[in-house]
Order: C-alpha cells, then sequence, then structure tokens
C-alpha cells in the first residue's frame, strides 16, 4: 500500500474543474481540522484570507477558470481529532465535499498517538464510505521545533507527522507532508519566518502548504 498517486487521485474531479457551462457543476472542497485551517493566527487574530483553505480556494480558481468552487471551512481552534471525529458526519459529509483535507496534528499530541490513530481513521473511513477524496495534512511546525528548543516533547510532533504519513499509506489516500515542507524552508532561514505564533504559520507557512496541496490539481 502506498499514498496515492498526484497525477491519477483526482482526475475526475479535475476534469470537472476543467468544464465549462452549461457541463460543468459545483466542486466543494471542505477543510476540516483545528486552529491552522480556521484560520488563526496571533490567537484571538483570524486571518481567513490569508489562510491555506481561502488561498487554495484562490490557486484553484486562477488554475480553472470555468470552474464553480466552494472553499468550506470545517475546523474548529483548540479542536483536536477526537471532537473532529464526533461532528464529522453530521457537520462535514452534510456539505457533500468532492476533496477534503484534515488536519489535526498539532493538537492530538494531548490524545497521543493511539488514540489520534483511532479518531483519524474513523474519519478517513467515514469519507472513503461517501466516497469522497481525502488528503490528509502533516502538522505545520511549532517552536518545538526550534533549534535551540530541547524540550522532552521535542519529538512529538514529528511522531505524529509519520503516523499521518502511515494512514495516508494504509488507506491509500492524498497527502500533504506540511511538516517537511516547513522544515525544508526554515533550514535555510528561521524558524520564526514561517510562524505568526508559537503554534500558528504565517502567510509563508501558510503558502507552503498550498504549494504542497495544488501537486493534488495538475495542469494536464
Amino acid at each position: 500500500m502506498s499514498v496515492a498517486d498526484k497525477s491519477l487521485y483526482l482526475r475526475a474531479i479535475v476534469e470537472v474543474l476543467k468544464t465549462h457551462w452549461p457541463k460543468n457543476r459545483t466542486v466543494n472542497v471542505v477543510c476540516h481540522g483545528h486552529s491552522v485551517p480556521s484560520g488563526y493566527f496571533a490567537t484571538p487574530m483570524v486571518d481567513s484570507f490569508n489562510a491555506y483553505p481561502h488561498l487554495l480556494h484562490v490557486g484553484l480558481k486562477n488554475r480553472y477558470p470555468f470552474a464553480v468552487l466552494n472553499s468550506i471551512v470545517t475546523a474548529i481552534g483548540g479542536e483536536s481529532s477526537a471532537a473532529g471525529s464526533k461532528r464529522f458526519e453530521k457537520e462535514v459529509l452534510c456539505h457533500r465535499p468532492d476533496v477534503l483535507t484534515i488536519d489535526y496534528g498539532l493538537n492530538d499530541r494531548g490524545l497521543g498517538l493511539e488514540k489520534a490513530y483511532g479518531y483519524w481513521s474513523d474519519m478517513i473511513k467515514m469519507g472513503l464510505e461517501a466516497e469522497v477524496k481525502i488528503i490528509l495534512l502533516t502538522p505545520t511546525i511549532d517552536m518545538t521545533q526550534a533549534k535551540e528548543y530541547h524540550g522532552e516533547d521535542k519529538s512529538e510532533l514529528l511522531e505524529h507527522a509519520k503516523q499521518i504519513i502511515d494512514l495516508a499509506n494504509e488507506f491509500e489516500i492524498g497527502l500533504v507532508d506540511s511538516f517537511a515542507a516547513c522544515h525544508d524552508a526554515v533550514s535555510k532561514s528561521d524558524i520564526s519566518d514561517v510562524l505568526s505564533w508559537s503554534n500558528h504559520p504565517n502567510r509563508t507557512g501558510h503558502d507552503l502548504v498550498v504549494k504542497e496541496l495544488m501537486h493534488w490539481f495538475p495542469v494536464k
């Protein structure tokens, strides 16, 4: 088993995005998760238009100008996958997503790996039963990943990122490795360049996520 093929996974949806009136239809992209897709920057500031759900919407509309497209955010700040899975059917699947992103890695450290695995698996299974194309997101980084940080929890975020990658492989669905993209970026600069707060990305951090998401929507 392996992560889905970027060139094939969303092929049918991409064809719809390319189709113009009167043969087109509305495509719904739903972004589920915690404070990052919610648009929290320096809490309590919510900057929705500089967060990746909106930026993805803009990027897709620029790529597919004929598309009728909704970007729907079902994320809640401070939430873990435990609560996200409980409201998944009534508050996420009700939007009839064509594409669904799931992003809970930052907050799931409070649950631990085993519980997080169960809740992510439950959401993935419900989504697949509803014939939704799912893209999992590893967490963006926070200050525990700073070079000068030496706390015992420094490895927790990496462990959750690895588990999310394993889930994408297990269910053969999409994956965006935000964790790796952020690490690559700060290896050439400073961690503060991608953060607006201790655990929320700034516009640069969100741009990194969008760049990876856009790879799942090929031009051809």
